[in-house]
């Protein structure tokens, strides 16, 4: 659309704009526009930066979660060791 209009005509539609807003409102206008482009962009970052981490955080769980815990019964005892299941977790017997 906005390429077919002539050059005539946009030269038309910036001049009502300026008689509407004012030489003084223009930059203040833009300037904040800017600003909001900006904090848009900085704000996407940071949530697509913040699913990153979640999901991240997730599969570290997801693999601390699948190896086996051991209780000892005292410090240094190896042989009285013994896996421990968590509530909710199955086990499968050979």
């Amino acid at each position: 659309m906005i390429g077919n209009l002539r050059p005539m005509e946009i030269v038309l539609i910036l001049l009502v704009i300026l008689l509407l807003f004012g030489a003084k409102k223009l930059p203040d206008m833009a300037r904040s526009l800017g600003k909001s482009a900006r904090i848009l962009k900085s704000e996407a970052k940071a949530m697509k930066k913040e699913s990153e981490d979640e999901a991240a955080a997730r599969q570290d769980t997801s693999a601390q979660q699948s190896a086996p815990k051991t209780i000892q019964a005292a410090p240094g005892d190896v042989t009285s060791s013994r896996p421990v299941t968590e509530p909710g977790q199955q086990t499968t017997k050979n």
